[in-house]
């Protein structure tokens, strides 16, 4: 009865994220019980492999007794502290400090904020006030990557370049353009790592040129692994090249980290893979590992200067309620120092047993390209893998696909266009790995028999 009063109260007042309202309204939600380690239990008492951490996000895995204890004491000693008037709390000043330390380069200022998105949105407020400190207002054009994810927020959406984030929105904005992703799986310029960089180097030369030249252009924002666009790895190379290219033309580079960043795809940092220093960088999720909402920019000193100096003695103007709150700063505290006592570890071990776990699927008919760098992977589904095509639109890849995988245990996150995406807690065991990559196989079998998806192959 509980259950059922739960899912009655869901369709007549919760609206949900990211959701066909009348869908929602006619399937009724899943409601999560509780959880442990990688495995939720639903309110059936069902359990399942969280294979993608909530929402990329429990990067540590739940039920850690150390964050809840960390968040619970804060919440006794002091439960709010602001960051205006020139106040602050020790937590929130620590936690600055120890991101300063660990990021690359010379990110040494911590704007903090509650998630991704308005991270997003601060780094374009931030930017502006920069190129107006600077002297060239003028440099008011932004750049990203089409099928990369910045948040959904009024501005950031725009950065965004997924349908459903623009449709009845009206974005993006004018000053908001595109190039196309290096997507190599399905590059116009092929699949070899110099030719699909090449492309991506002259696009964004071109697309600079056609908004009037470096001198018009703020910024350029990158996702070191597009997550949402369906983890698009770039070739190795991509992600310095592209930001070597920014620093010629004067334009400044964000690294969105919100998905990639505290262990994800090994290090803390996935900009430390290529050795590359951002101008700004975003991150969320595994800051807290999803237990309570928290964001960050990670700006650089030069960046910071800048804006301090154009400022003077006035205020700038940008500011949250919310920002550096002491409990999230707390549980940020501890969660850092779990990754750095055994979680980054067991994640890069675990990582290494995911891809060559999914990578044994390659044999299945359905599945066309297996990517991914540690705990964050994709496998894309066709139906001819010659010419590389995808399931038909006919199979609701992303409803079917998703209940097959739940009904054998298992959360992943099935795409729209027919590819599974991964991001399993870093705490993962070498059984949950195995039980994940069996789940995928079981699931993949069941799909291969829909009778949309036969006709397609036959």
């Amino acid at each position: 009865m509980l259950s059922n009063s739960l899912i009655e109260l869901d369709r007549e007042h919760w609206i949900h994220p990211v959701a066909s309202y009348r869908g929602h309204e006619k399937a009724g939600v899943r409601v999560l019980r509780s959880a442990k380690g990688a495995t939720i239990t639903d309110a059936s008492g069902k359990q399942l492999i969280d294979g993608f951490a909530g929402l990329w996000c429990v990067n540590a895995g739940y039920g850690h007794e150390s964050i809840v204890e960390a968040a619970a004491n804060q919440m006794r000693e002091l439960a709010y502290a602001t960051g205006y008037f020139g106040l602050g709390s020790e937590p929130a000043i620590r936690l600055a400090a120890e991101l300063a330390e660990r990021s690359p380069g010379d990110l040494n200022r911590v704007y903090f904020t509650l998630g991704g998105s308005d991270a997003v949105d601060s780094t374009i407020r931030f930017i502006r006030y920069y190129q107006q400190a600077r002297g060239k207002p003028q440099k008011d054009q932004f750049i990203s990557i089409e099928q990369g994810y910045h948040g959904s927020s009024t501005v950031g959406a725009g950065l965004t370049a997924l349908p459903a984030f623009h449709a009845g929105f009206g974005v993006p904005y004018d000053w908001q353009h595109k190039i196309p992703s290096h997507y190599t799986y399905r590059n116009p310029a092929g699949s070899a790592p110099d030719a699909v960089i090449a492309a991506s180097l002259a696009a964004l030369k071109a697309k600079v040129e056609a908004v009037g030249g470096a001198d018009r252009v703020a910024a350029f924002y990158c996702e070191p692994i597009q997550g949402s666009g369906g983890v698009l790895v770039p070739p190795s190379g991509w992600v310095k090249a592209m930001r070597e290219l920014c620093r010629e033309l004067d334009i400044l580079f964000v690294a969105d980290e919100v998905i990639t960043g505290f262990g994800r795809t090994g290090p803390l940092f996935a900009c430390e893979d290529e050795d590359i220093v951002p101008d700004l960088m975003t991150v969320a999720k595994g800051l807290t590992s999803g237990y309570v909402p928290m964001g960050a920019v990670l700006m650089s000193q030069k960046v910071y200067d800048v804006i301090a100096d154009g400022s003077g003695a006035a205020a700038v103007g940008h500011g949250y309620t919310y920002s550096a709150h002491p409990v999230s700063a707390a549980v940020g505290l501890e969660v850092l120092r779990l990754y750095e006592n055994g979680l980054l570890d067991n994640g890069r071990k675990a990582g290494a047993r995911l891809m060559a776990g999914l990578e044994s699927l390659g044999d299945h008919p359905l599945v066309g390209e297996v990517r991914g760098r540690g705990m964050l992977a994709a496998v894309e589904l066709v139906t001819d893998k010659a010419k590389k095509t995808p399931l038909p639109a006919a199979a609701v890849p992303a409803q079917r696909v998703f209940d097959r995988a739940w009904n054998n245990g298992l959360v992943i996150r099935a795409f729209g266009n027919g590819v599974l995406g991964y991001a399993p807690p870093l705490c993962c065991t070498d059984a949950e790995i195995d039980a994940i990559v069996e789940r995928t196989r079981a699931t993949l079998d069941e799909t291969l028999a829909d009778p949309d998806v036969s006709a397609a192959m036959a």
